[in-house]
């Protein structure tokens, strides 16, 4: 979970067939990144989140519930 401009996103990590870490944010739309360590993957969504949260309205952001 990471937490830019103090909102909480969840963060849902895979390994692609080429071994990298691959990473979405199911609240935001279109919303994903990827980096060879999973450093190297949070600090790209990290910047990924915050561009997503320069284009939608808080109103497009849907509420997560929990898994």
């Amino acid at each position: 979970m990471i937490n830019p401009t103090n909102r909480e996103f969840y963060v849902i990590i895979e390994r692609d067939e080429d071994g990298y870490y691959v990473g979405e944010v199911p609240q935001l739309k279109a919303c994903y990144s990827q980096g060879e360590r999973i450093d190297e993957l949070m600090a790209n969504i990290k910047e990924v989140i915050e561009l997503c949260l320069e284009t939608q309205s808080d109103e497009e952001i849907p509420e997560f519930i929990g898994i």
